[in-house]
């Protein structure tokens, strides 16, 4: 009998990728998620999982439900045998959580709180969290390992509630030797399933620097901003680690099959992404290569809070989960472009 997963927040953007991969490879999957950050269709299914059960031709049972609601999260554990969760639901616009700092930290860490409660009330101590490179802060050095300090220089509540949900994760697993997580910290998730069906679509002006290339390459915006051109890098453009949505799906089947293998009794943290990091301005040239479309762009101040560059080392992903990532930057691009070119209004476009 196939495990059966829990996935919050599955009809978002990294939790609908990750939910192909867990049907393909055999599991149960259950869906719990608000639909702040997802697409609704006109039967009040979210337009991700639709497309997901066509690409896979399995079937995903879906709750509409909020992690602060505490009895309808119960109702769905006491209809499942859930064996593991990955827990995805969070908001997760950095710059919206400075403005609504109280929003962030009720629904990314109470809401977490009461998911753990849950948890143990079923007796489901196996959890994979969706963590954040932004736990690192400004770094201290690069590329960054796991070991690099965390909560220290943390910009934004949005990078301060996923390193406080790191740290009741710890404290949770020392106080009872049942409980296993893993906690992946992701660095630059983009691109799209290669189908073309699912992708990244974000609600009103993206806050990140694909979803913008790619709505300005399809004639929806037009032009991007580049915000600083002084910094300490090749180019004077911030440099970052672009991972493919799919190799950070398959980072997710690697950890559950630790938790569901052999780990116990452990909170053991692991970076996803390439090693490698791109500036803008090369992000701007791999897209306009992939889509054969010129790409306007200003150059304009630097904005609070952003650093010159970010990178990982992912070596301890590959020695422990063996995983690595194995997408090109062309592949991120060329797979964004085919989405974003068949879905030109991203999961909407199917209901005008």
């Amino acid at each position: 009998m196939a495990a059966t997963i829990l996935v919050t927040g599955g009809a978002g953007y990294v939790g609908s990728h990750t939910v192909i991969e867990l049907l393909n490879s055999g599991y149960e999957v259950v869906v719990v998620d608000n639909l702040v950050n997802a697409c609704q269709g006109k039967d009040g299914q979210p337009e991700a999982l639709k497309r997901v059960e066509k690409i896979t031709g399995k079937k995903v049972k879906f709750y509409n439900v909020d992690l602060l609601k505490l009895d309808e999260l119960d109702k769905v554990f006491s209809a499942h045998p859930i064996s593991l969760v990955m827990h995805f639901a969070a908001l997760k616009a950095v710059g919206e959580s400075v403005s609504l700092p109280l929003a962030y930290y009720k629904n990314n860490v109470s809401g977490s709180i009461i998911l753990l409660e849950v948890m143990k009330s079923h007796g489901v101590k196996k959890l994979v969290y969706s963590s954040s490179a932004t736990v690192y802060g400004t770094p201290q050095s690069l590329p960054l390992t796991e070991d690099h300090p965390t909560g220290q220089g943390c910009t934004n509540p949005y990078g301060k509630s996923k390193y406080f949900v790191e740290e009741i994760l710890k404290d949770l697993v020392i106080s009872d030797k049942e409980w296993s997580v893993v906690s992946l910290r992701y660095f630059n998730p983009v691109g799209a399933h290669k189908s073309g069906h699912i992708g990244e679509d974000p609600s009103g002006i993206p806050n990140n620097l694909m979803p913008y290339i790619s709505q300005v390459a399809v004639g929806r915006r037009p032009s991007l901003s580049v915000y600083g051109s002084d910094y300490e890098t090749p180019d004077g453009t911030g440099v970052r680690d672009y991972i493919h949505i799919e190799d950070l799906a398959l980072g997710h089947i690697a950890a559950a099959k630790l938790l569901l293998s052999s780990l116990s009794g452990q909170f053991k943290v692991y970076n996803l992404g390439t090693g490698r990091g791109n500036s803008v301005l090369e992000v701007i040239k791999a897209f306009e290569e992939a889509s054969g479309r010129k790409i306007p762009y200003t150059i304009c101040p630097r904005r609070p809070g952003d650093i010159a560059a970010s990178y990982a080392d992912a070596s301890l992903a590959n020695k422990e989960l063996g995983w690595t990532a194995a997408k090109t930057l062309h592949d991120m691009c060329a797979d964004t472009w085919r989405w974003q070119s068949q879905n030109p209004h991203g999961f909407s476009s199917s209901e005008h």
